[in-house]
């Protein structure tokens, strides 16, 4: 993206929540696309990778509107409530790596931070810019999912929650409305100390997108999951929540689930394809061996 580029969009800076909400609703009134700007990761690619726009065209009914919101506070900071975790928006991979409470209870969201680009794209990219985005090859959705964390959204008409289970209605497309602006995530957490997992496999350490990567995050009492949070990425059209495994794990004791209908449950809750990245065959094996694992570490004899 060239400087020349930026005179097909309109640009703005805000600096209160109100006043972004009231903007985004009169774009949204218009049919008018408007892009919020935090660290970019995604949006600057894409413009790279798009074909020449006709001036003209794009700006009608109204330029291309793109929304400086990485500096505003309502979208920003960590906060832990009891067992309530609030993340902002415009919070950066490499703060919520950094940070203590995170760390001590949502260590899945820490160690799923460090595989997330290199250290310059954890810097700028944020769960809100992954969220929005909403490709299935997020590793920062996948772990939100594992959590079963709510996305709060704001508007001019109010505030609302929308659970990842509702989230993602196809690919890249989500159920938040034009005039909504994503404000945080907030994670009902699991008790201190429970099991979780994280397993990214790419081509290589850094700057990869997944080929597959699982998320999870489990109660156990007496060799018995009582919560069982899942998440993968790069296997079908979004996220995917796995919800025949999810409710395979919670049926029965650990002990008795076979490594037969574990791998039939994980057939059932992915479709992956072949693309640039690897092929579908080699997404289904790997998503059978990373959910195997998960459940090994739990106790299960697969």
């Amino acid at each position: 993206m060239s400087l020349a580029d930026l005179r097909l969009f309109e640009m703005r800076h805000v600096s209160e929540l109100g006043s972004l909400c009231e903007l985004v609703a009169e774009r949204a009134a218009l049919g008018a696309p408007v892009t919020l700007l935090a660290g970019g990761t995604d949006w600057v690619v894409e413009q790279e990778l798009r074909p020449p726009l006709d001036v003209a065209a794009v700006s009608r009914p109204a330029p291309p509107l793109v929304v400086d919101v990485s500096r505003l506070s309502d979208l920003r900071g960590i906060s832990l409530s009891g067992d309530t975790l609030r993340v902002g928006a415009a919070t950066t991979y490499l703060e919520m790596r950094r940070s203590d409470a995170i760390a001590a209870r949502a260590p899945l969201l820490a160690r799923m931070s460090r595989d997330v680009g290199a250290v310059q794209i954890q810097a700028r990219g944020t769960l809100g810019g992954n969220l929005a985005t909403a490709s299935p090859a997020a590793d920062g959705v996948a772990a939100l999912a594992a959590y079963d964390a709510s996305v709060v959204v704001q508007s001019v008409r109010g505030e609302r929650r929308i659970p990842m289970s509702a989230l993602q209605t196809g690919y890249k497309r989500t159920s938040r409305a034009p005039d909504e602006v994503i404000v945080a995530v907030e994670i009902a957490l699991p008790a201190p100390g429970s099991p979780w997992y994280w397993r990214k496999i790419g081509a290589r350490r850094a700057q990869a997108i997944s080929k597959v990567a699982l998320a999870g995050v489990a109660e156990v009492r007496s060799g018995r999951p009582v919560r069982m949070g899942l998440g993968m990425a790069s296997v079908a059209p979004t996220t995917a929540l796995l919800p025949s495994v999810r409710a395979l794990c919670l049926s029965r004791p650990l002990a008795e689930l076979t490594a037969a209908e574990v791998d039939a449950a994980v057939a059932q809750d992915i479709s992956p394809i072949d693309d640039v990245r690897s092929t579908r065959a080699y997404r289904e094996h790997c998503a059978r061996g990373v959910v195997r694992e998960l459940l090994r570490q739990l106790g299960a004899p697969v």
